[in-house]
């Protein structure tokens, strides 16, 4: 098989489990995509693992293991990105705003108020919320 040959095939086969990652979480991270092209086999051995910690049903329902996932992610301040998507697919699962905000503020106590901060910007945006304006001078948003 020449090189364009076997570079074509395995595109199709990374594209295939790309779309197979997608159908089983519900997204794809940028650097799944990444990955499928740059180093197919290593994305494949990292998502065994998330597949047996995750996506593969065990004890814990679909919907428990996301407001997991987002308190880690909140915890660990990852992309806004990525805990959007662990957002997003918590509310298609069924899990209400509220419920997915009380899942941020378990990092209050534990992680501080920035990281909480970091994670509860994320969900505002996503569940588009609004706040409460004051009527007062102030000097800034804190931003």
């Amino acid at each position: 098989m020449s090189d364009s040959s076997e570079a074509a095939s395995n595109n199709g086969r990374a594209l295939d489990y790309i779309n197979e990652m997608a159908r089983q979480r519900g997204y794809v991270l940028p650097y799944h995509k990444l990955m499928a092209k740059a180093d197919f086999e290593v994305l494949q051995a990292a998502n065994g693992l998330v597949t047996a910690a995750y996506t593969k049903q065990r004890r814990l329902d679909k919907a428990t293991k996301e407001l997991i996932f987002i308190t880690s992610l909140t915890v660990l301040r990852a992309s806004p990105g990525h805990i959007a998507g662990h957002i997003r697919v918590a509310l298609d699962l069924g899990v209400s705003a509220e419920e997915i905000l009380e899942a941020i503020e378990i990092a209050l106590p534990e992680a501080g108020v920035v990281a909480f901060q970091h994670g509860f910007e994320v969900w505002a945006d996503v569940v588009g919320a609004t706040g409460i304006e004051p009527t007062v001078q102030t000097h800034g948003s804190g931003n």
